[in-house]
């Protein structure tokens, strides 16, 4: 009796390809080492056809979706720590068990800002790991405290941080061994791939001079929580920064004279001009502004005392249609060939790469129209993420929950704001539901949206050789999926940890 080779074959399928195409194919995976194979190689080298084959009746072999951004679920969140290192890593494995069943077979908890002692401890517990039932804990990403208080969002003002002594005042607050270059960090973690995601405002002072740094290390720079002007924003993406954090929250508005960040989005790859028509030197101190300056206060008449303005995630500031930051710098031309000089910066003009963006497509923190003008400008760069809070769980009532801190969410279908206030917190959608109504808002084809919670997130982390694909080789994280976007079943490695059936 032969041993069983342990080769599946998944047919009558259609699988959604890198260029956002959807094609009739079967997909041979290898069980035993959990990867995907190249169906014809494999016959040819080995002689032998897959013992098990599956037939998935038309519908849609996927790979496996990639939040990039989110801080909690099913009841844990990412920033709570009580010092219990066991505690920490077993309620993580427990949401990345869970997760699954949304299609998820890969994420990047999410730090958001608060008390500096507790980055280090945090950050070293969030090392990459799997098991054999679990969706793939990539590493984290920090959001904050390097951010703008006029766009803080549901960030505590009083943890927000500048960096004065630029990355070694990064280093200080994360811990200089998490912040180590790549081949380091992924030693010192037994593991051979994970991602590393900051999210901070260029703007603010000592963080440019992080970028390359950081991007040199090997993490990604993300540009969030900020009120950068065009021209910022520009000399941050072109020291390193490759991402932009939650597209249209938590960042000026589009304004047709200074698009600010959102503007990334249309910018040429062969021009960049540094056009800023608007000054006003009230809110220079030798040469750069105080960030304060753009906060808006609140005067309370009982006690005389000035305060910023409570903030919200969908827009929660009103800045002006861009008020730039720095002294207009320059007026010259704009060859390909001109060296431009910013913020104590030297720039060459040269072919300019836009950066990925996020959106949360939950209907809430953007409007359809929004999501859909981002998406027909730069298609390529969209990735789709959930920026989900502890309470993410696809069956969890609406009502009132605790958070942390002594606040309390309020959760009314896929809308989360704090208790007391219209102040969004995060979202509780969950990734598939992301990707069907990507399809609605935009009347891009399933495969297409798909592409948005895969391939763009793997190939914006560097990871898209063995996550976001279906490559020979790659890890055989897979989804089925619907004609309709809804999760049949989600398979790790080769093996099925979910299904509806």
């Amino acid at each position: 009796m032969s041993t069983p080779n342990e080769l599946v074959c998944f047919t009558n399928c259609f699988l959604p390809q890198e260029d956002g195409s959807l094609i009739e194919k079967d997909l041979w995976i290898d069980g035993r080492r959990g990867v995907i194979l190249d169906a014809q190689k494999t016959f040819f080298m080995v002689r032998e056809r897959p013992d098990k084959v599956i037939d998935l009746g038309g519908n849609i072999l996927s790979p496996g979706l990639i939040d990039m951004q989110i801080n909690g679920a099913y009841g844990f969140d990412f920033s709570v720590f009580d010092g219990n290192d066991e505690a920490y890593k077993t309620s993580l494995q427990d949401v990345a068990e869970r997760i699954v069943e949304t299609g998820v077979t890969s994420f990047v908890p999410t730090l958001i800002t608060q008390e500096r002692s507790l980055y280090p401890k945090i950050l070293r517990l969030l090392r990459p790991f799997t098991t054999a039932t679990s969706a793939t804990v990539l590493g984290w990403h920090a959001e904050g405290p390097f951010i703008d208080m006029a766009k803080r969002g549901a960030h505590a003002p009083s943890f927000l941080v500048s960096a004065p002594e630029g990355i070694k005042s990064f280093e200080e607050l994360y811990g200089a061994e998490n912040l180590a270059d790549s081949e380091d960090w992924l030693m010192s973690s037994g593991s051979q791939s994970g991602v590393r995601i900051i999210t901070a405002a260029p703007e603010v002072i000592g963080v440019m001079s992080t970028v390359g740094e950081l991007t040199k290390r090997g993490l990604v720079f993300s540009i969030g929580h900020s009120i950068a002007t065009s021209d910022i924003a520009t000399s941050a993406v072109q020291h390193g920064a490759r991402l932009i954090t939650h597209l249209f929250n938590a960042m000026p508005q589009l304004h047709h004279r200074d698009p600010s960040i959102i503007g990334l989005l249309g910018a040429s790859p062969h021009l960049y001009s540094p056009f800023s028509p608007i000054t006003s030197k009230a809110l220079y101190s030798g040469g750069v502004m105080s960030p304060i300056a753009l906060t808006p206060m609140r005067f309370d008449s009982k006690t005389n005392i000035k305060s910023p303005v409570g903030s919200e995630a969908l827009d929660e500031v009103e800045t002006p249609p861009q008020t730039p930051m720095f002294k207009a710098h320059s007026s010259q031309g704009t060859s390909l060939k001109k060296t431009q000089s910013l913020a104590g910066f030297s720039l060459d003009s040269s072919e300019f790469t836009r950066p990925f963006y996020e959106m949360i497509v939950d209907g809430i923190h953007s409007h359809p129209n929004s999501v859909r003008l981002a998406y027909s400008a730069y298609p390529e760069g969209c990735i789709l993420i959930t920026d989900a809070m502890k309470i993410l769980d696809p069956n969890l009532r609406d009502g009132v929950h605790e958070w942390r801190d002594g606040k309390r969410f309020v959760k009314e279908g896929d809308k989360l704001y704090l208790e007391g206030t219209d102040t969004l917190a995060g979202s509780v959608v969950t990734l598939d539901k992301c990707v069907r109504n990507f399809t609605r808002f935009t009347g891009c084809t399933l495969a297409e949206s798909i592409k948005c919670a895969t391939y763009n997130p793997a190939k914006c982390l560097g990871i898209e050789s063995k996550k976001g694909t279906l490559r020979p080789g790659a890890d055989a994280d897979l989804v089925v999926f619907d004609a309709q976007g809804v999760v049949q079943s989600t398979w790790v490695k080769g093996k099925r940890v979910w299904g509806r059936n």
